[in-house]
């Protein structure tokens, strides 16, 4: 179980950015995320590369959001780190 979630500056200024309808996505997706982050409908997964470390879950089609696992004590707590499309987070 998730005991907090927080959003670091880059994810806000990026959250802000993006499209209302992506921002009323990650609002269902992230209330999702607190009931079980490993929920099918988010394809939570681990990344490789220059994200190794963290996970990522989608938010629409093209639209992902990245997070890391801090496990400094217990329960879990997760950070946001960024958000935007595939082609964005993963060039």
């Amino acid at each position: 179980m998730i005991g907090k979630i927080l959003f670091s500056k880059r994810f806000v200024k990026h959250y802000q950015k993006a499209p209302a309808k992506v921002q009323a996505q990650f609002k269902t997706k992230i209330a999702l995320f607190e009931q079980n982050q490993h929920d099918v409908r988010l394809r939570n997964h681990p990344l490789a590369g220059n994200w190794l470390g963290c996970r990522s879950i989608d938010i629409t089609g093209d639209w992902r959001a990245v997070y890391e696992e801090l496990k400094n004590g217990q329960p879990m707590w997760v950070e946001f780190v960024e958000i935007g499309t595939h082609s964005q987070l993963y060039k």
